[in-house]
């Protein structure tokens, strides 16, 4: 544990943490099966499997093995590491454990996803002791009623303290305080700061610019041919300005689903069948939360790991599969008219909610929504596969190992109507085809 270097906060001065748990799923792996401790444990599924890692412990990233890596390489890196698949429903009942803990010491805890927060400290001083009293008290209640272990960072706010936190994982308290930060900040790589991934440190790098130093000294308009119109802000934070608040209800920014084939597709048809299964799901979930989504992503993964989305904006907001679904196939049609490549993996998310509008949908629409949400209370009663779609059923049959899972933090989604040309509600994007393309980089 790292102990802080500074052991009093102003009186006043914002005081924000950012709490990140250790290796979560692992950790909670490891916490319920105690024989596991010091072994290499990695969350995702058999080594041969075709998914990707959702959480590796310490011990097994010493070996490369990280998040998001396909488990076939962690397999290779990691030949003797321990293999388990995910458990979200544990992980979920720790998370609400977890946060039990936050919500004792402020009301402002503002969740990123299940294992990590930011919370606002500020005032709390005569309560608790000061910021650096509090973030001791949050990991001893961790680590004591838990049995797990977390990272927290203190810092007069959210940027900098979700810096500090990951600097001396695991199990580290790092403290920024006011008038000190931008000294702190300053000997950095670049490589730490929001929104600047490999590539865009590369392009700073082959400039001189590789520090935080370097980069709050380089200026905006240096910068804007480097780094577009979010030069500014990316000075602002070389700096350590940010002056975002906690907030403490965050709403879902997007519901998706996605699904990982056993074997690589190349027909068409198992495209269709998958695409309408997973609008399926993503229709429920918004049909449960009482949302409507503006904006329909596709996900397509190619063999051997090369992923590609694509994207729409609704002329109308839904939450109908139908409606999901025309959107989804219609990307698909726009990229290709046949299945060129291997396909490993398809998802669908939905973005831009609203809950209004219900009252202003179409007579054919209108039937729609009386008949999905008659299958939704079927559904909540008998279980989801009381309803099946032939087609979801006739996917199945065709790749029996398939498995759809939800989108996790921060993406994924399945569908099959007759209007499947996408034109009901489909709206030009900037590129003028209805939609947009970039590449991820898993």
């Amino acid at each position: 544990m790292t102990v802080p270097n500074q052991n009093s906060w102003p009186a006043g001065a914002r005081a924000i943490l950012h709490v990140d748990m250790d290796a979560f799923y692992a950790s909670v792996e490891v916490r319920d099966r105690p024989e596991l401790r010091g072994r290499p444990v990695i969350v995702g599924g058999k080594k041969d499997a075709r998914g990707v890692v959702s959480a590796a412990s310490y011990e097994a990233r010493v070996f490369g093995v990280k998040s998001a890596m396909p488990l076939s390489v962690a397999g290779r890196l990691c030949p003797g590491g321990v293999f388990l698949p995910v458990r979200m429903k544990r992980y979920l009942e720790v998370s609400r454990a977890v946060f039990q803990i936050f919500d004792r010491f402020t009301p402002l805890v503002e969740p990123l996803s299940v294992d990590e927060a930011f919370l606002d400290l500020t005032g709390t001083e005569r309560l608790f002791g000061g910021p650096i009293a509090t973030a001791h008290a949050i990991r001893a209640a961790i680590s004591g009623e838990l049995g797990l272990t977390a990272s927290v960072g203190v810092a007069p706010n959210k940027f900098v303290a979700k810096i500090a936190s990951d600097l001396e994982k695991p199990d580290a308290l790092v403290v920024f305080a006011p008038g000190i930060v931008a000294e702190k900040l300053a000997p950095l790589s670049v490589t730490r700061m929001w929104g600047i991934g490999p590539r865009g440190a590369e392009v700073l790098e082959r400039a001189g610019i590789k520090t935080f130093r370097d980069l709050a000294g380089a200026g905006a308009e240096r910068l804007k041919p480097l780094l577009g119109r979010s030069a500014d802000g990316f000075v602002a934070l070389a700096r350590g300005e940010d002056a975002r608040l906690v907030t403490p209800s965050r709403a879902a920014k997007s519901v998706g689903h996605e699904t990982t084939f056993s074997a690589n597709i190349r027909d068409e048809t198992t495209v269709h069948d998958t695409l309408l299964a997973l609008a399926d799901q993503v229709g429920g979930r918004l049909r449960r939360q009482g949302l409507r989504a503006r904006t329909v992503q596709l996900k397509i993964r190619y063999e051997p790991f090369d992923t590609m989305t694509r994207r729409v904006t609704l002329d109308a907001p839904t939450c109908t599969t139908h409606g999901i679904f025309d959107a989804a196939w219609a990307l698909f049609l726009a990229k290709t008219r046949r299945v060129s490549r291997p396909v490993r993996l398809l998802g669908v998310s939905t973005s831009g909610f609203s809950s209004q509008g219900l009252l202003f949908l179409d007579a054919w629409e209108t039937t729609q929504m009386a008949v999905e949400t008659a299958v939704d209370k079927v559904r909540g009663r008998f279980g989801r596969a009381a309803l099946q779609r032939g087609s979801v059923l006739r996917s199945r049959s065709r790749d029996p190992g398939r498995k759809l899972g939800p989108e996790q933090a921060k993406t994924d989604a399945p569908r099959d109507w007759n209007d499947t040309d996408g034109s009901r509600r489909r709206k030009k994007g900037a590129d003028g085809t209805g939609s947009q393309e970039h590449p991820e980089h898993p």
